[in-house]
């Protein structure tokens, strides 16, 4: 689970301007740092199931999100894979 703080400062990291917290680059940041804590927890337990298939879903979710920043401003795409350090 992601703690407040952390959050806070993914948030601050990857905002667009001052009160930003929902722009696309924020919720892919977002997502990504949730996504890397349960790949480290199901590196510890393999067998939960339910952590991996929310986790299959935020890659999801993710992904969707990456996809319509592609098609509405190609330069924002790149800036957030490259500063993610995300694959394509």
């Amino acid at each position: 689970m992601i703690t407040k703080e952390k959050k806070t400062n993914v948030i601050n990291a990857n905002a667009t301007h001052e009160n930003d917290t929902g722009s696309p680059e924020v919720q892919v940041a977002i997502w990504t740092e949730r996504i890397r804590e349960l790949t480290e927890h199901l590196k510890a337990h393999p067998n939960d199931d339910h952590s991996r298939l929310g986790m299959y879903q935020l890659v999801g979710k993710r992904r969707r999100m990456l996809d319509y920043l592609a098609k509405k401003d190609i330069e924002r795409y790149r800036a957030i894979i490259a500063k993610l350090n995300i694959r394509k």
